[in-house]
């Protein structure tokens, strides 16, 4: 009977809200949201370039990993405030700002529900990629990425429970265990390969990671576009989702910056913790929706998980140049202020030493 209630109430309210047409090709169509039939090319493709950036993932962890100590790493697990502050920000921020956007905004049961999975995901490892750019605290950083994705086997589906009951059966939606159990693998060998380099050896870690750091930026680029390619049918999909995507990853990153300043974090762990929760595992939301719901719910949200996935990246890039703009300028203005220091140094010591009948030398002229 709820099965029955749900598809009754996505039919009405999406022939209302949907007008216009899709694509001659599309097998599922409803008004604004189509799914385009799959074809070989995008099987093919979904295939080749899956495996390539698996492989760039990990070596980029890899690199990643080269940037931290095993004692700072070790001290964050010892005294996990700062894993804590991210633990609060990830399952207790996130999935309440999922709910909230979902009741504002008024959208279908199925599309609530999608938006609560995003809510409910680990963190991303593209956050470690950022997090390194703005100068953030790594070892925080790829603590907080490793302890959210092993403790989403358990608080995902417990706040799926808390937050979706409104909407649909928690028990509907599917979570692939195996995947979040193969993304922690991803995280975790490479990363303690990378550990291992900087220990043995740190003058090779510093190159390894400058170059890491640079694929890691490339990498971030070909999956938003990589993703776009795949999924160039799915791109007609209510306008609620589109301004949800963009409002979510904002709200993630600020409120992660701000519960973290409140917790009394330093400023370089402050926007560590605040990129940890902005950034979504968005792989994992797309491979949930795709498990758990029909062909013709997925025509309503298939695409949000990428919606998402490009804002939460738009915002870091934001986010990156901003930091950028501000270092330059307080280095700078540091700079200038050492001059000024150093100017009045040195005529305080040419007049101590003309009223002293002493001499100046060359370093203070």
């Amino acid at each position: 009977m709820q099965t029955y209630l749900l598809s009754q109430q996505i039919n009405s309210r999406s022939s209302a809200e949907n007008s216009t047409a899709c694509p001659a090709n599309a097998t599922i169509c409803d008004g604004t949201s189509c799914v385009l039939a799959e074809d070989d090319f995008n099987q093919t493709l979904s295939t080749v370039l899956s495996t390539i950036l698996t492989t760039m993932l990990a070596l980029v962890m890899f690199c990643m990993g080269c940037n931290v100590e095993l004692k700072k790493f070790w001290d964050h697990v010892k005294r996990p405030w700062g894993i804590f502050v991210g633990f609060l920000c990830q399952f207790g921020i996130m999935p309440l700002t999922a709910f909230l956007l979902s009741l504002i905004f008024s959208v279908l049961p199925v599309q609530a529900v999608v938006v609560m999975i995003m809510g409910c995901c680990p963190g991303g490892t593209a956050s470690n990629i950022v997090a390194y750019w703005v100068d953030g605290d790594m070892d925080l950083s790829i603590s907080m990425t490793t302890c959210s994705t092993l403790l989403a086997m358990g608080m995902m589906p417990l706040c799926l429970f808390i937050y979706t009951k409104m909407w649909t059966d928690s028990d509907a939606i599917v979570l692939p265990y195996k995947s979040i159990g193969l993304s922690l693998v991803a995280l975790v060998i490479p990363v303690s390969f990378g550990m291992y380099v900087n220990h043995r050896w740190p003058s090779k870690a510093k190159i390894i990671l400058k170059i890491g750091s640079i694929a890691g930026a490339i990498l971030i680029v070909i999956v938003a576009v990589v993703g776009g390619i795949l999924y160039r049918g799915s791109w007609t999909i209510s306008p609620k989702l589109w301004i949800i995507g963009t409002i979510f990853p904002a709200a993630g990153y600020t409120l992660g910056f701000f519960l973290a300043r409140l917790s009394g974090l330093s400023w370089q762990r402050c926007r560590t913790v605040s990129l940890e929760t902005g950034m979504q595992n968005t792989q994992l939301c797309s491979t949930i929706v795709q498990l758990s719901f029909t062909s013709e719910q997925l025509e309503l949200m298939f695409t949000f998980p990428l919606i998402y996935s490009i804002f939460q990246i738009l915002f870091a890039l934001l986010i990156l140049a901003g930091y950028r703009v501000y270092r330059r300028h307080r280095v700078k203005t540091n700079t200038d202020v050492e001059k000024t220091e150093e100017k009045e140094d040195s005529k305080s010591t040419s007049s101590h030493a003309k009223t002293n009948g002493g001499f100046v030398s060359d370093e203070t002229k």
